[in-house]
């Protein structure tokens, strides 16, 4: 990689240990991508934040580093294991609190913007298109590049860090032009959200950086988030591009049988205990629609609603808060479905939800049954 003096000087040490280390993590990436330089960039989001995925070692990194790191763009982050409002009623182990507060901290003390959100392109304005960003979160990651024109290659939690504190990253893959080689013909008639979210599944599997889908010319926001979500899930696929991509691309229809095939992987129950929307987290307009077909209902099990703290606050302001808490909703923000001690195999069997994501870590890393199923399947079975 051809690097300038100012980032030679930063690998060799002379700008202390923390640059040091957050170049050779850089270099490291591009090397194994191969990227010909570094290039500045806008906006990063990190993941690595809730103490259930980075654990004891994540959290004593961040507190050392946090002690003269600080971050050279804007950066956001995504959502920790519990919401800090009301983390008491939930018995929650006192070491996972105090460590979770921890790196809380340290993001804060090194300038990082607390969003505790999985959506950021719903809460932040988006920049020019064409503009150079760095997201760790996966589902941002490919919203970032299908749907707002923005470039980024799918992060992990070091090299968005490591960019977040040099504003840099290694140009390679994504951040170029990527054409797709494989073609995914949607052949779902009438797709509800949970059929465009195992289509992201499904993608996610079969597709290398990116992919074309054809039989598709748009989609709403709340599509496509399912279709992010589940995307970034299962694979690799950073991108997918509507139409029909060059004629010598493999063609793989996502049928009926397809659909089949993800749903019967990811549902392993037929009746949930409880019930959890948000994941990817939801935001304003979801939150509007899920209160217009909650008017005169009610849910008769628990159901959990994750959202943002900045759309959390907009709905109080709307009446929405009230309206969702009396048809049985608990409302939480600064975490999601996702790996959150909040749901524990030991209190909870199974989990209904609409979410391709949710579906996946809940089965996968919470250890919990899964009654997978669209939104409005969920009203018409689960409230009175």
């Amino acid at each position: 990689m051809e690097l300038t003096k100012q980032e030679e000087s930063a690998l060799k040490g002379e700008q202390g240990e923390t640059m040091q280390m957050a170049y050779r993590i850089l270099v490291a990436t591009g090397e194994a991508t191969d990227a010909d330089k570094l290039i500045p960039i806008k906006w990063t989001h990190l993941s690595g934040v809730n103490y259930n995925t980075i654990g004891d070692a994540g959290e004593e990194f961040l507190s050392s580093i946090s002690k003269d790191a600080r971050v050279k763009v804007k950066t956001t982050l995504n959502p920790m294991g519990f919401d800090i409002d009301n983390v008491s009623n939930y018995g929650l182990d006192e070491n996972f609190i105090s460590k979770q507060l921890s790196i809380k901290n340290s993001y804060e003390t090194m300038g990082v913007i607390p969003s505790f959100s999985c959506i950021p392109y719903e809460i932040y304005e988006i920049p020019k298109e064409g503009t150079q960003v760095a997201f760790a979160e996966s589902n941002a990651a490919i919203h970032a590049n299908s749907y707002d024109g923005l470039k980024t290659n799918k992060e992990s939690a070091f090299s968005a860090l490591a960019s977040a504190l040099t504003g840099k990253s290694p140009y390679s893959s994504l951040r170029k032009e990527d054409t797709p080689n494989i073609t995914i013909n949607m052949k779902i008639k009438n797709p509800d959200e949970l059929s465009y979210g195992m289509l992201g599944f499904f993608a996610g599997k079969v597709g290398d950086s990116s992919v074309n889908i054809s039989g598709l010319s748009d989609m709403d926001n709340r599509q496509c988030k399912a279709m992010c979500g589940g995307m970034g899930t299962s694979g690799t696929c950073a991108k997918f591009i509507f139409g029909d991509g060059d004629s010598n691309n493999e063609k793989i229809d996502f049928d009926e049988k397809a659909l089949q095939n993800v749903h019967d992987e990811l549902n392993t129950a037929e009746n949930g205990d409880i019930i959890t929307l948000g994941s990817p987290q939801l935001g304003l307009e979801e939150i509007t629609e899920l209160t217009e077909k909650l008017k005169g209902r009610s849910f008769k099990k628990k159901c959990m609603v994750f959202t943002p703290r900045t759309v959390k606050t907009q709905m109080q302001k709307l009446g929405y808060t009230n309206e969702l808490e009396r048809a049985g909703c608990e409302i939480l923000s600064d975490c999601c479905t996702c790996l959150t001690p909040l749901i524990n195999k030991d209190d909870v069997d199974v989990v209904t939800t609409n979410s391709i994501k949710g579906a996946f870590y809940l089965k996968n890393s919470n250890g919990v049954g899964v009654n997978l199923k669209s939104l409005s399947q969920i009203i018409e079975d689960e409230t009175k």
